[in-house]
């Protein structure tokens, strides 16, 4: 990955502000990486892009190939003609700075509807042949997946594991079955992708003609309800009964003493390995199409996982087993020569896990809240920062920045004072100014450190089921001041992009010539 000190900033499209309950790709998204380029920030980083499943969670998606339609604009729809304005008198009173996901999910499960029926009555050329285009390139998961959401949704939203036994081992003749009778279904499903994906390329080609790069995620385990453990049961570790026999998670740590139970099944490597790792290919590639780079969630799993038992009521009882990342990961340097992959390597990292970052070049993860311990040696520290590495003040499991001191210990928020020379008022905003004068070619905090908003903004808590990821950003956040902030860090510390570079300088002269005389 090339080494240009740069900036970004962590806000995930459901966050944006719209009058639809919950973020989306239209106007404020537009005007989000305006703000972005206006600023000098050169990355975008967001959560996975999947359409969520259990505790409406990114992390935990129906698919690791699919979009999440709820992202779709009604507003953009409007524009192309595939809704008409009486569609949207309904309209719900949302609240404007959290997301309510199930009747934002009601709404706009209608509203997709309504755009299906509407496009049928336009018999439009255009879109038709664009939509069966989309069908065609990305059949080899759109099939699986459409027919996935259409018998769940028959089924009353049941996962895979409860349907009849006959769709649940996808009996040809039963699968053949379904496809007639939920044909419309299925339809509906490949058209809202199609929406999903034609709405992001377009916001995505914007960005990019913004200098702006886009930082995705994908995580290492995908939910055990999805279209991928359905259609490919034999590439995760299940029983004949088609129950996982390991699921995932990670022992005690930071986050919780009992550790974490994901609950998501874990990898047949051995048919991975006699496959060419060809649906880690596809997917990282499906990945890719959608952003610029990728952060591999939870990384040291391709060193080493930590398998729990299947029905284990904590994590505590798991052990590592082995993963083969040095394999896996030379098989996808073939195929992605520049591997633009970004390895989140918090937790326990063993040197194992080091190796195989440091093997492929990859930049690691520093996270400066895990830094206040009381040790100037802290490898958290920005001073112990390496050059080729992505520094947060904090990720989407992080407290924010003012949440987090809000609840430090004492020793922590004494030497978190002394090491910024901030008194409490400045914290956030210290935070932020350490990490982007650190050497690190990389740094990134989510927006709500911007803000300085407390832990009623936090995005997530690990190990909470239920509240996350409801955070919503006002749509008058996105001020002129803050801007101009943002812009004077990127200037102070080399991260602007190159064409704003000597503009800026020579503006900086310009306005000091008057006022700073030699003596």
């Amino acid at each position: 990955m090339k080494l240009e000190r740069s900036s970004g900033i962590l806000l995930h499209p459901t966050s944006l502000p719209s009058p639809d309950g919950i973020g989306d790709l239209g106007p404020e998204a537009y005007r989000w990486i305006d703000f972005l380029h206006d600023s000098g920030t050169q990355l975008w980083q967001i959560l996975p892009l999947g359409p969520t499943g259990y505790g409406d969670s990114p992390y935990q998606c129906f698919s690791a190939f699919a979009g999440n339609p709820f992202l779709v604009s009604p507003l953009l729809l409007l524009e192309s003609g595939l809704l008409k304005s009486s569609d949207l008198r309904q309209r719900p009173a949302f609240p404007e700075t959290s997301v309510d996901f199930g009747p934002v999910i009601q709404w706009k499960n209608h509203l997709l509807d309504t755009a299906y029926e509407n496009y049928l009555g336009l018999n439009s050329t255009e879109i038709s042949d664009q939509f069966k285009q989309f069908q065609s390139e990305n059949s080899q998961w759109l099939d699986d997946y459409s027919l996935f959401m259409a018998i769940k949704e028959s089924q009353g939203g049941q996962p895979w594991s409860d349907w009849p036994k006959a769709l649940k081992f996808r009996e040809p003749a039963a699968l053949e079955q379904v496809r007639q009778e939920l044909a419309t279904v299925i339809e509906k499903v490949k058209f809202s992708q199609f929406l999903f994906n034609q709405q992001w390329q377009n916001l995505k080609n914007y960005a990019n003609s913004k200098e702006i790069r886009i930082i995705g995620d994908m995580p290492f385990v995908i939910a055990l309800d999805s279209a991928d453990t359905w259609a490919n049961p034999q590439l995760f570790l299940m029983d004949e009964s088609l129950s996982p026999t390991m699921v995932a998670g990670v022992p005690p740590d930071y986050f919780s003493t009992t550790g974490q139970l994901w609950g998501n099944p874990l990898y047949n490597w051995p048919v991975h390995a006699q496959q060419n790792y060809d649906w880690w290919a596809r997917r990282l590639g499906a990945v890719l199409t959608m952003v610029d780079l990728v952060r591999l969630d939870h990384f040291r799993g391709f060193a080493a996982a930590w398998h729990v038992p299947f029905g284990s009521e904590t994590a505590i009882n798991g052990e590592w087993i082995n993963s083969p990342g040095l394999a896996l990961f030379t098989e996808l340097k073939t195929r992605f020569p520049d591997l633009p992959i970004i390895a989140e390597d918090l937790g326990v990292i063993t040197p194992d896990v080091e190796e195989l970052r440091d093997g492929f070049g990859l930049p690691g993860m520093k996270i400066l809240q895990f830094a206040f311990s009381g040790d100037p040696e802290d490898d958290f520290l920005p001073h112990h920062y390496p050059v080729n590495c992505f520094a947060y003040t904090g990720s989407h499991d992080n407290e924010t920045a003012r949440g987090w001191f809000d609840h430090a210990t004492p020793k922590e928020k004494k030497f978190c004072l002394d090491y910024l020379g901030a008194d409490i008022s400045e914290v956030p905003h210290r935070m932020i100014r350490e990490v982007w004068r650190s050497v690190a070619s990389f740094t990134v905090a989510p927006m709500q450190d911007f803000l300085g908003l407390g832990s009623e903004a936090r995005m997530n808590l690990p190990g909470c089921a239920s509240g996350n990821w409801s955070w919503r950003m006002s749509k008058q956040a996105l001020s002129s001041e803050l801007k101009d902030q943002i812009y004077q860090l990127n200037f102070l510390y080399s991260r602007l992009p190159e064409s704003e570079k000597e503009r800026n300088s020579m503006k900086y002269q310009s306005e000091t010539s008057d006022t700073v005389k030699p003596h």
